[in-house]
């Protein structure tokens, strides 16, 4: 988009598998819900030739992590008035949001940092 984004939007490139692009403009309260709906009723032409997936398997990838539906754009920490690149993939399922320090437990279902050796 050639025009000026306005400081109170979040620009969107949304690159999908294919390697097309498209930006949106969406507020920093938008969902990643309200954003792959909105990004499916407004399909691009320069993507027609592209898969176009039923909205509810439109997910969004941000920073190698899958985003699930409530998480906003404001809850991400993206700067408005500014452009932030995410990929656009279809898949019917999410994998299960998991914490920077994955724990396992072992035998006696303690708690341990430390990988099991086989």
């Amino acid at each position: 988009m050639a025009s000026q984004i306005p400081p109170d939007k979040v620009n969107l490139k949304l690159i999908l598998v294919s390697g097309k692009t498209k930006e949106f403009r969406f507020f920093p309260s938008d969902s990643v819900t309200i954003i792959t709906q909105h990004v499916y009723d407004n399909w691009p032409e320069e993507w027609a030739d592209e898969q176009h997936p039923p909205t509810n398997i439109l997910r969004l990838i941000y920073q190698g992590r899958f985003l699930h539906g409530s998480v906003t754009l404001g809850g991400l920490q993206l700067a408005t008035g500014r452009t932030t690149v995410m990929h656009m993939v279809a898949r019917e399922t999410l994998p299960e949001p998991n914490s920077q320090s994955q724990m396992k437990k072992d035998k006696n279902g303690e708690q341990s940092n430390c990988c099991t050796v086989i």
